[in-house]
C-alpha cells in the first residue's frame, strides 16, 4: 500500500470515530428519509440508523451505539416519551432530543424528567436541527425559548427555601439565563467567555445540583429559588 493511500484511508478512520453518531426514530417515512439525508450532508455527522418505532429500542441502541438520538415524542406503540427513558437507562452518556409539532406542556416536562436535553418543534429550520445536533453533542441542551417559559410558569408555583449548593456568583449567572432559554452559544456571547468555558460551568452546576440534564437542573433552580 503507497503512503497516500495509507494516510487517506487513515484520515477516514480518524474521521469516522470523531464523527457524531445519530439515531433517528420517526413514523413518518418521508420525515426519516429527509433527516438521514440532512445529516449525511455534513462531515461531522454519521445517520446510525433511522427506524419507525421503538419496539426493539433497547436492541437498536446497544447496536448502534448513537451519540444523539432525534425521537419523534408520539411514536407508536412505544411512545418517544417511554423510549427516552430506557435509552437513558441503558446509556446515560447518548443524548436524545425530542421532536414534535405541537408544544403539549405535560408531554415536554414528561419527555424532560425522561432524560431529554432538547425539544425542538419539527418545523424548525434543517441547519438548526445540525446545530442542535452538535451543541447537545457539546453538553448543551437546545430548547426553544417558548419551552423555557413553559417550564418557568410550570415551576413558579411550586418555591420552598433555597438549599445551599455553593454555587459561585457566575454560576448563578448561567443558571439564571439557562433558565430564560439562553443557549451556551447566547450565553457564551452574552457573558463575553468562550463555549468551552460555558460549557464547563454548565458541567460544574450539573454536579452540585445533583442533575444530569437542563430539565433537571431548570426545575431546581426554580423549585429552590436558587437564582
Amino acid at each position: 500500500m503507497s503512503d497516500s493511500l495509507y494516510f487517506s484511508n487513515l484520515i477516514c478512520t480518524i474521521n469516522h470515530y470523531m464523527s457524531i453518531r445519530v439515531a433517528v426514530f420517526d413514523d413518518n417515512k418521508d420525515r426519516r428519509e429527509s433527516l438521514e439525508y440532512l445529516i449525511k450532508m455534513h462531515s461531522d455527522l454519521e445517520c446510525v440508523g433511522t427506524f419507525e418505532n421503538c419496539l426493539l429500542v433497547t436492541q437498536q441502541i446497544k447496536e448502534r451505539k448513537p451519540d444523539v438520538v432525534l425521537m419523534d415524542i408520539d411514536m407508536p406503540e412505544v411512545s418517544g416519551i417511554e423510549a427516552t427513558k430506557i435509552i437513558k437507562e441503558l446509556s446515560p452518556s447518548t443524548v436524545v432530543i425530542m421532536q414534535t409539532v405541537f408544544e403539549d406542556d405535560d408531554k415536554v416536562f414528561q419527555s424532560l424528567k425522561n432524560g431529554a436535553s432538547g425539544y425542538l418543534l419539527k418545523k424548525t429550520a434543517p441547519e438548526k436541527i445540525i446545530d442542535a445536533i452538535r451543541e447537545a453533542h457539546e453538553g448543551g441542551a437546545p430548547i426553544t425559548p417558548s419551552i423555557a417559559s413553559k417550564m418557568l410558569k410550570f415551576f413558579q408555583e411550586s418555591n420552598p427555601p433555597s438549599t445551599n449548593y455553593a454555587l459561585t456568583e457566575r454560576e448563578k449567572n448561567i443558571l439564571s439565563l439557562l433558565v430564560d432559554g439562553l443557549s451556551y452559544k447566547m450565553i457564551a456571547e452574552r457573558e463575553a467567555i468562550s463555549f468551552h468555558t460555558v460549557n464547563s460551568h454548565i458541567r460544574k452546576i450539573y454536579e452540585k445540583l445533583h442533575v444530569h440534564s437542563l430539565g433537571e437542573a431548570v426545575s431546581k433552580a426554580i423549585k429552590e429559588n436558587l437564582i
